[in-house]
């Protein structure tokens, strides 16, 4: 065949797929009902504007040479610049929570910045593959890199986006550590990236809250609070082996966000601690893959 693919990295990812279709049917129910009339109104969303889409682009992706990708990454890193531009422009942009993260377009939202992360990691991937470019060369070889990258995180920040750039930040020097920079270097950009976290808390006190409330939830069980309580509620209550497939308690307008953020938590109810380990595992091995 003239397409190897990795059956074992497809495997496990197709058995990924399909444990996260299940558990988003049990953990949605509720909530689909609630908002909608309808049981399964994310389940049957996520099928048509997630899974088939994507597996149409994973098909058509898969007889595309590579190669091209190094060609298109500097034009696909312009597309989401532009992208992350629209977000501040009114009747493009949306603000959700008090953040400038989405556009809306035919009626349809989405996050830029989820764009943006595949584009940093190709336009990166592409610059430090040069074997012309000396890395060890902190003006000519690896400012310039920092510089092309800067404005998408500029721009992240201004809307702002802390997960997300934390989540850059992390990758950039991942990819940065594997291309063999310098230790001295990176940890000169470790430096600047933690002053640039502290400004950026400093900016706005509620951060700072948001911050203090994640490492002691307890201290706002009934306020901000609430969703990390709820959720522990929801892990420890599922024990070694789980309450049972759709049997999770907190699903039921207890804990926020069931069909997103806080799924998580109703998996380790419903499967309990084994099963969810066994979930983290499979998705580290997957990225190791």
């Amino acid at each position: 065949s003239k397409y190897q693919v990795d059956r074992l990295l497809l495997t496990l990812t197709g058995v990924l797929v399909l444990f996260g279709l299940v558990m988003l049917t049990s953990a949605s129910a509720p909530v689909g009902y609630t908002e909608f009339n309808d049981t399964y109104y994310f389940i049957k969303r996520q099928i048509l504007f997630g899974l088939l889409p994507g597996l149409l682009l994973f098909l058509i992706c898969l007889r595309i040479d590579y190669k091209i990708w190094y060609k298109l990454s500097g034009i696909i890193y312009l597309v989401s610049l532009v992208l992350l531009v629209l977000v501040f422009i009114p009747g493009i942009g949306l603000v959700i929570n008090g953040a400038r993260s989405w556009i809306q377009v035919f009626g349809y939202s989405f996050q830029p910045a989820e764009f943006a992360k595949l584009a940093l990691v190709m336009v990166m991937a592409t610059m430090l593959s040069d074997p012309e470019r000396d890395l060890n060369d902190w003006k000519n070889g690896l400012l310039p890199i920092l510089l092309i990258i800067l404005p998408s995180i500029v721009l992240i920040g201004l809307q702002p986006d802390i997960g997300t750039l934390s989540i850059l930040a992390v990758t950039i020097f991942v990819i940065l550590y594997l291309a063999g920079v310098k230790k001295t270097y990176l940890s000169i950009l470790g430096l600047v990236a933690a002053l640039a976290f502290v400004l950026l808390l400093v900016m706005a006190p509620y951060r700072v809250q948001r911050l203090n409330t994640f490492l002691h939830p307890e201290l706002d069980p009934m306020g901000v609070g609430y969703q990390i309580n709820q959720s522990f509620l929801a892990v420890g209550s599922g024990g070694w082996w789980g309450l049972g497939l759709g049997h999770s308690r907190q699903k039921f307008q207890y804990l926020p966000e069931v069909h997103a953020d806080s799924i998580f938590a109703i998996i380790a109810e419903e499967m309990g601690f084994v099963v969810a380990l066994g979930l983290i595992l499979l998705i580290a091995f997957i990225g190791l893959r």
